[in-house]
């Protein structure tokens, strides 16, 4: 039986699943192990159950981003923090040093003060979802069992923690394994 496999893209720049795309051959391998049951690389529309190992990128910034992110644990076996945005909340958690007081606040000064064209904040639902107070990292939100580092985590790294989840062993980088570049 395949190993149910996910890759969720939550708030950040997709860089990790790019990194995740560089493992070029090994995705041929990976094929015969997992079933990819969701990601932005498969046309699913809803989370499933019974997800074996879901690698998660990015920052919980919003409230699809925290909504997604309970159904996601709560279908999920392992749950791989995957890249520094979703280990620490990286770059978008930027917006919680800005002093700019609240989430609309943050809404005012990018799409009204810096706005180039047709300054507005978008309120369609569906365009913008509400942001929250603060961004997180995804531990902060929910019990993760590993970590796996980097802005983007080289595809090297992946490939190590991915293989040694799938031969059911806990995934530990060691030596060359941590070096990047």
């Amino acid at each position: 039986m395949k190993v149910r496999l996910a890759t969720v893209w939550l708030g950040g720049c997709s860089g990790c699943h790019m990194s995740f795309l560089d493992l070029d051959e090994f995705l041929l391998e990976l094929v015969d192990q997992v079933e990819l049951v969701y990601s932005p690389v498969v046309d699913v529309k809803e989370y499933p159950e019974n997800v074996d190992v879901c690698l998660i990128e990015g920052a919980v910034c919003n409230t699809d981003n925290l909504e997604i992110l309970h159904r996601i644990r709560r279908h999920t076996k392992v749950l791989v923090a995957f890249g520094d945005c979703a280990v620490t909340a990286n770059v978008p958690a930027i917006r919680n040093q800005l002093g700019l007081g609240n989430a609309e606040s943050v809404l005012q000064h990018a799409y009204i003060e810096h706005a180039q064209n047709n300054p507005r904040v978008p309120r369609a639902d569906g365009i913008v979802p509400p942001l929250l107070p603060r961004v997180l990292p995804v531990h902060q939100v929910v019990p993760v069992e590993y970590f796996l580092p980097g802005c983007p985590p080289p595809a090297g790294q992946i490939k190590t923690v991915v293989t040694q989840l799938l031969a059911g062993a806990a995934p530990q980088l060691a030596g060359a394994e941590l070096k990047f570049g």
